[in-house]
């Protein structure tokens, strides 16, 4: 594929971007790309036709020409080992010889038609110093290109210092070309960023290509919820997609299913790992993706789901107020949901604990792919108590053969309890009594719809 055809795809594809990616991030205005450049003595080596220096800075300006082209996007070059010999070695030869700007290609053309290698490679220093070299702007997206024959010669950690302007989300994961580089130093840009081995000029050339391809592009992505059949039916469901690498949050979307009855068509930057986490109850996360440019990418996970609904069986006295969700057999609090509501729940068995009086308990309740699991609990009773004077009391509810607390009574003279039908003792113990023997024992009985008045 030929160059100006390949920067047309990119022209074609950040008209596109402009209308239909914008609905789920944040519109990205401008692209600012930083080439860190390698002008260290061994760039004076010899490469297939030539000097690699000569080599990699002329490729390098027939890109520029190129990108010179692209409305809203700005360039800028850092340039080290070049202002002194080595030896000895010079451990901060780093210079931004030409700063972002508008229209500043030609600047960097003829910086680049100037420099002679000279000195060491401060790689570390030059990608700390980077991060002062983009001007605060909240609808940029940052890119670094590290173009180097060599590794890191100054006892930097290039590994830390890339991953640190991730995690202050000055830049996206840096792009590295390596030209001409043995196998020990390979590995060890790794995990700098994306790595592009250039052993020979045309991979060089191929590699510029790519990853200009890359910083303007989003590639597509299609999000695929399955049902316990493995079908991707499921949807509405909110997905957050995370950096992996810095845990920054990127955007929030509702996953849809298109009007074509297939789960819709999102776009992503393909030089990010990212982490999404499936906002289902619980919730899902899928981790480590890899997005592969230039082609259609399915990410599938599991997440069958249904439905529960908790209703009074006659009346409305608990509308509006919630009850407890557990995974069965877990104390911790899945999700606190409002009676008479319908959730939605991924597939499998959970505890339930209704804040009545008493508090009623489901435990093991099945929810099954796309049904809806209801359950009924009875109408409660009111409960009128009337005592002489202040004083202390609690309620009990009977069981088969004990009695459990319930609650306790107010201190005055009155109170009105909504209890759950059954059969029940008040104890009472007037305020100024001070012996035992003076609390009041009463037994009653609720019914579903009814009243009664406890008298001590």
């Amino acid at each position: 594929m030929s160059k100006k055809f390949k920067i047309l795809i990119i022209l074609l594809n950040l008209v596109f971007i402009n209308s239909a990616y914008t609905q789920y991030v944040k519109e990205i205005k401008k692209t600012r790309i930083l080439f860190i450049f390698d002008a260290s003595n061994s760039m004076n080596g010899k490469w297939e036709s030539g000097k690699k220096i000569d080599i990699a800075r002329n490729l390098l300006i027939k890109l520029i020409d190129s990108l010179d082209k692209i409305d809203n996007t700005e360039l800028a070059i850092r340039i080290y080992g070049h202002q002194n010999s080595f030896p000895p070695q010079v451990c901060t030869d780093t210079k931004l010889e030409v700063p972002f700007a508008e229209n500043n290609a030609q600047k960097i053309r003829d910086k680049l038609k100037t420099i002679v290698p000279k000195g060491t490679t401060p790689i570390a220093y030059s990608l700390e110093l980077s991060g002062g070299d983009f001007p605060p702007c909240k609808n940029c997206r940052n890119v670094i290109v590290l173009i180097t024959d060599g590794i890191e010669a100054c006892e930097g950690d290039p590994c830390a210092i890339a991953l640190m302007l991730q995690k202050k989300g000055i830049t996206l994961k840096p792009f590295v070309i390596g030209i001409g580089l043995d196998l020990e130093t390979k590995k060890a840009f790794e995990c700098v960023g994306k790595f592009y081995d250039a052993d020979k000029e045309k991979e060089y050339e191929n590699a510029l290509d790519d990853v200009m391809i890359q910083a303007f592009n989003q590639t597509t992505v299609q999000i695929n919820l399955l049902d316990i059949y493995n079908k991707p039916s499921e949807t509405d469901v909110n997905l957050t997609f995370y950096n992996q690498d810095n845990g920054k949050i990127i955007f929030n979307a509702i996953h849809t299913i298109n009007k074509f009855g297939n789960p819709d068509t999102i776009f992503l930057q393909p030089q990010i790992t990212y982490k999404i986490v499936v906002n289902t109850i619980p919730k899902t996360v899928i981790e480590n993706v890899k997005i592969k440019p230039r082609q259609h990418n399915i990410i599938e996970k599991s997440a069958p789901q249904g439905f529960l609904i908790v209703k009074q069986e006659k009346g409305n006295n608990y509308n509006g107020n919630k009850f407890i969700v557990r995974k069965s057999g877990e104390p911790t609090t899945l999700n606190s949901q409002i009676i008479a509501a319908k959730e939605k729940y991924l597939v499998g068995k959970y505890d339930i604990e209704l804040l009545t009086l008493p508090r009623l308990y489901f435990n093991y309740v099945q929810i099954e792919q796309s049904k809806t699991k209801t359950i009924s609990f009875p109408e409660p009773g009111i409960a009128n108590f009337l005592m002489p004077s202040n004083g202390f009391g609690s309620v009990y509810v009977k069981t088969n053969k004990n009695i459990e607390w319930v609650c306790n009574l107010n201190e005055i003279n009155k109170e009105v309890l909504t209890l759950q039908p059954g059969n029940y003792i008040a104890i009472y113990r007037p305020a100024l009594a001070k012996k035992m023997n003076m609390s009041i024992e009463k037994e009653f009985t609720v019914l579903s719809g009814r009243s009664v008045t406890v008298k001590f």
